[in-house]
């Protein structure tokens, strides 16, 4: 069986950059499990596109992402934040239950 993943690389940056909005491309090139210049090409087609906005912070970058955007390619109204809110999500199981009891 060949590998596959239910998220894109793109997706998967999304949330790296979700939970830390000042990684390093060597750092997301790890975690993503690709090369350097493969990261950087997907963090540049998600800045062309406009779902994150570089900004220069010393000699790093920082990244905001736009999470009012809809989802890419996508026929349901959904947003990127929407979807990055599922994804990052790091409440506890009782606290997300009491939030739907409430």
């Amino acid at each position: 069986m060949s590998e596959w993943s239910f998220l894109t690389n793109h997706a998967r940056a999304l949330v790296c950059i979700a939970r830390d909005p000042g990684i390093r491309l060597r750092e997301l090139a790890t975690t993503l499990d690709v090369t350097e210049r493969t990261a950087y090409g997907i963090v540049t087609d998600l800045a062309t596109s406009g779902y994150i906005v570089k900004k220069r912070d010393g000699r790093r970058n920082r990244y905001r992402i736009e999470r009012h955007l809809p989802l890419r390619d996508s026929t349901a109204e959904r947003t990127v934040g929407e979807v990055l809110a599922v994804l990052t999500d790091t409440r506890s199981d009782a606290d997300r239950a009491n939030e739907r009891n409430a």
